[in-house]
């Protein structure tokens, strides 16, 4: 544990960040993996999904959750999925 206070509460901060952090991501890689699997089976709300992944990719570029060319890449990737099916 720390001992100066201002690293104190730098570890307070930490924790939290973290919490929302990976939440958001498990949101983003759930929305993903739902708009993944619809183009690959097929399905119709497909178009629906890959709008709202890339949606929530560029959300969390926004709040600082991922880079902006890791978000690129995201996106570039399913819109190529989109595209072939």
């Amino acid at each position: 544990m720390a001992n100066i206070r201002s690293a104190q509460k730098q570890a307070r901060k930490m924790i939290k960040n973290r919490t929302r952090n990976r939440a958001a991501m498990g949101t983003l890689r759930t929305a993903v993996k739902k708009a993944r699997t619809a183009l690959d089976a097929k399905a119709a709300d497909s178009k629906d999904l890959v709008k709202e992944a890339i949606s929530i990719v560029d959300s969390a570029v926004t709040k600082g959750i991922l880079k902006r060319n890791t978000a690129s890449r995201y996106v570039s990737r399913l819109s190529a999925r989109a595209a072939r099916s």
